[in-house]
């Protein structure tokens, strides 16, 4: 099984066929909320029509302001007939009590038909009344007979203003209730009509806890979620995320995006989803890397120039502890080899996030396995020290069974081995180890050495295949870093699954080392491509010059001799003798 070299074009989104797209940019008129969130505009519609008979909504969303806003904006243009409740409170002191007079256009009629809150306090959401005995209306009042749009973490975190809020909905009316247990009203306030629709936004956590706690409230509630992406392999899709940007370039008072500046962006977009063929829809996200590039415009427009220097800026700000960590390497604090071969040691990548930093950085591991004679026992020392992940292990044991059904032993393996992350003072979890500990594996039981030039990513299941993970770009620039600035051979590289093709999004720097030939990525499917590019030696049977020489026959080799009760064979030059 050979693995086939990625050239430098599949390293990068190919956006040749949207070239027209982007010269006729300026053209485009703004996309709206309906037509880049079709799912969930259906279940507002289906929210607002069912009018009385449900009551609440809860939409999965980044629960901040700017997102609570443009739900509002967009939800309210669907409220043409929406009822008014009239009234005021009329204090009779005969019965030292505040009766609700209906009909009236007071202090406590309705003003908004829609209204939402990152933060609310339970005085500002119900009202209150003051020492003077003079009643203050609160939103209710205000939105009554509208929509309220709250945010799930304010309601969470006052559970007693959610009781008495989702109360006061479902009873269908506003009653007047003291804030603490130990306060009472110094006066009957009497209760006020309620006709209000409550619409809950905050992320899958936040709305799990709601499913939980009234699980009979959220299965009868309508659902929808904002969904933070947009597939895209076409120019109509791709036309509509446009549509989408130039809304938020209106919406922001931006510059606007030039036909060579698109293709810049569309690169950032695919990158930060991950994925070639998805474009993101998070509107912050965007805002952001819209409001960076305006820094660096020309005659108030956003060129390609200008997304370059944004990007280059906003990796040389963040760039402190990137070059820390690579200085541990270049000085050798940390060990890494770049060029040469070892027994039983490799270079796997790693993904990390430190606390309270904006940048995912990828970063070269040591990966080092030493077998003995022993019972079979595979010991992962990040799980025995506490260090390893549940994710970790689990890939850790597939790999072990992996071998194990591979080498279809009929007794006990007669190897212990050894596997660890050299250097590696903190948790390490995450399965995309996986491969580079497996290939490391099988170098020390057949001895034969691996390639240091070469790094590898990528987790495996039971039969070997190769699957995809996470941060592949970041993985592969962190350890192209380490190589450029040692000095490119001409033979480094890295090995990645087949099926991460599609999530590739390299700097331009590494695409134009590829072009060159001077580093190089192989896409494999199984561990048999990867362990034969590291060690130059075939994986499966394979003749040559009528000697078996292929690394699992070396293994079961070496495991039959370690069984064998006989001597050790004399070299061949004394085998004359017997």
């Amino acid at each position: 099984m050979i693995s086939q070299e990625l050239t430098w074009q599949g390293l990068t989104p190919d956006l040749t066929p949207y070239q027209a797209n982007f010269v006729s940019s300026d053209t485009l008129t703004p996309a709206s909320l309906p037509d880049i969130q079709p799912r969930l505009f259906e279940s507002v519609t289906q929210f607002i029509k069912e009018n009385s008979r449900t009551r609440f909504m809860f939409i999965k969303s980044d629960e901040s302001e700017y997102y609570l806003q443009e739900f509002a904006n967009s939800f309210s243009a669907l409220l043409t007939d929406y009822p008014t409740i009239n009234g005021d409170y009329q204090f009779c002191e005969s019965k030292q009590v505040f009766e609700w007079q209906p009909n009236v256009n007071g202090r406590f009629s309705s003003s908004k038909k829609i209204a939402y809150r990152h933060w609310i306090e339970p005085e500002q959401l119900f009202g209150f009344i003051t020492p003077s005995m003079h009643l203050v209306p609160g939103l209710l009042h205000q939105v009554n007979g509208g929509i309220l749009l709250l945010s799930a973490s304010t309601l969470i975190a006052q559970p007693l203003m959610w009781q008495r809020l989702q109360y006061m909905v479902s009873q269908k009316q506003i009653e007047w209730l003291p804030f603490t247990d130990n306060q009472t009203l110094p006066v009957e306030i009497q209760p006020q009509p309620l006709e209000l629709k409550l619409v809950i936004v905050g992320d899958r956590l936040e709305l799990e806890e709601f499913e939980y706690i009234h699980p009979s409230l959220f299965d009868n509630a309508i659902y929808g979620e904002y969904e933070p992406v947009m597939f895209f392999d076409d120019k109509e899709q791709l036309t509509l995320w446009m549509r989408y940007i130039k809304s938020i370039i209106v919406a922001n008072k931006l510059p606007e995006i030039t036909a060579d500046g698109w293709p810049i962006l569309i690169t950032q977009a695919t990158r930060f989803c991950e994925d070639k063929f998805n474009l993101p829809l998070d509107v912050l996200w965007l805002i952001r890397r819209l409001t960076d590039a305006s820094h660096f415009q020309s005659n108030n427009t956003l060129n390609s120039e200008a997304f370059k220097q944004a990007i280059e800026n906003r990796l040389w700000r963040h760039s402190f502890l990137p070059e820390r960590a690579q200085d541990d390497i270049l000085q050798e604090q940390v060990f890494i080899r770049t060029e040469g071969e070892v027994i039983g040691q490799i270079n796997g990548l790693s993904v990390l996030q430190y606390p309270g930093h904006p940048e995912a950085i990828g970063e070269p591991s040591r990966i080092t396995c030493v077998v003995h004679i022993g019972d079979g026992e595979f010991v992962d020392v990040e799980r025995k020290a506490e260090l390893g992940g549940n994710i970790h292990a689990k890939g850790m044991m597939i790999m072990q069974a992996y071998l194990n059904y591979e080498l279809k032993l009929d007794q006990p393996q007669p190897f212990s081995a050894s596997i660890v992350f050299e250097q590696s003072y903190g948790e390490v979890d995450g399965d995309s180890a996986s491969l580079a500990e497996l290939c490391a594996l099988i170098s020390a039981l057949a001895l034969q050495p691996i390639d240091q030039q070469i790094a590898v990513t990528g987790a495996v299941d039971q039969f070997g295949y190769v699957q995809p993970i996470g941060g592949v770009n970041e993985k592969i620039e962190g350890f192209y870093d380490i190589c450029a600035k040692r000095g490119l051979t001409g033979r480094q590289g890295v090995i990645i699954p087949m099926a991460n093709i599609r999530h590739l999004c390299t700097n331009e720097t590494i695409i134009n080392s590829v072009k060159e030939g001077q580093f190089h990525i192989w896409p494999v499917e199984h561990v048999a491509q990867a362990i034969t590019l590291l060690t130059q030696q075939p994986y499966f049977e394979q003749q040559v010059e009528g000697d078996n020489v292929h690394l699992l026959a070396l293994i079961q080799e070496r495991i039959n001799q370690a069984n064998s009760p006989e001597k050790p064979k004399l070299p061949w030059f004394l085998k004359w003798l017997s």
